[in-house]
């Protein structure tokens, strides 16, 4: 059996095991797991750019806005339906990520890191100085019969839970997808090494505005569907917590692997879950937990398997 099957066949086996567990998840846990996986396809988002393009972005906070945003205020001041809508998230994102890949992608390093973060905090800023729009740090909530797609009320936890599997498996495939052809193996290449990648005669730079243009319509899309899913749009998603958010994901479950950016959303969100619990101090038990997993699997979960066992693992 081929490498590319085995991953694929391990992707399907993975999306087929979250389709059953809806059946048996306890309520909280069917609710937490549904946020997860949209949060994950925004860490698939991120992964595009950062694990296979391996450039660092602090901003990945404004696409994942501009998708939420896009969505939220043509449902509240336009009076669009879900479909559409989403549509105009999902294409705010698309052209914030080609205007900040053109822009961005002039400089290299810890400059692009620093630009990406510097309009971030402008899109943040724009949320907040246009409050009577978007009500700045208040936000918005999306009414239950605004959030009904197609006949289906995506307020209730079983539609909610299909639709964020349903975008989750998407990103999932695709990127998977993307990976395994021409496209993502000439990212892999520019993120092994630019220069050589350039003497091969490649067009480094519209393969890494590929790579932003994608990574943040994935985020985007996210930000859409979060807002929808969840009923609520507001500044916090568009601050720098949500741009280091995917890195971490990312970094823990593995950068460079299709699913480990689920593997790093999951555990992070279940680690602050359980630790909360126990403790008013719960993130000193995360920052000493998240220490441990960075020293002893330094190329995150997915990365160690693919290291020991699993060789394939794309």
């Amino acid at each position: 059996m081929s490498d590319a099957r085995k991953g694929l066949i391990l992707h399907l086996g993975l999306l087929v095991l979250l389709f059953g567990l809806q059946f048996v998840l306890p309520a909280y846990h069917h609710g937490n797991l549904a946020r997860v996986m949209v949060l994950a396809s925004y860490a698939i988002g991120y992964n595009l750019l950062f694990g296979y393009t391996g450039l660092l972005s602090l901003g990945h906070a404004m696409f994942f806005a501009a998708g939420m945003y896009g969505m939220g205020l043509a449902i509240r001041h336009l009076g669009w339906s879900p479909a559409p809508a989403l549509i105009a998230g999902i294409a705010a994102g698309a052209v914030v990520s080609a205007a900040l890949g053109a822009l961005a992608l002039r400089t290299a390093g810890v400059a692009f890191m620093i630009v990406t973060l510097m309009f971030s905090q402008a899109v943040y800023l724009a949320v907040l100085y246009f409050g009577e729009w978007t009500r700045g740090d208040e936000g918005f909530v999306i009414q239950q019969a605004q959030r009904v797609l197609w006949g289906v009320d995506l307020s209730q936890p079983e539609a909610r839970y299909f639709a964020a599997l349903i975008l989750f498996g998407v990103c999932l495939l695709v990127s998977l997808a993307l990976i395994q052809r021409p496209f993502g193996k000439v990212l892999i290449a520019i993120r092994e090494n630019e220069e050589r990648a350039r003497m091969l005669g490649y067009d480094v730079f519209r393969y890494k505005l590929g790579a932003v243009v994608l990574s943040g319509t994935f985020s985007a899309t996210s930000g859409a569907f979060y807002g929808l899913l969840f009923g609520y749009v507001g500044a916090t998603f568009s601050t720098v917590q949500y741009s280091i958010l995917p890195l971490l994901w990312v970094l823990l479950g593995g950068a460079g692997t299709i699913v480990g950016p689920f593997i790093g959303a999951l555990f992070t969100f279940y680690l602050i879950d359980i630790s909360s619990d126990l403790t008013t101090a719960h993130m000193l038990i995360v920052g000493v937990v998240l220490v441990a997993v960075t020293l002893f699997a330094r190329q995150g979960i997915a990365g160690e398997l693919r290291a020991r066992l699993w060789r394939w693992l794309p």
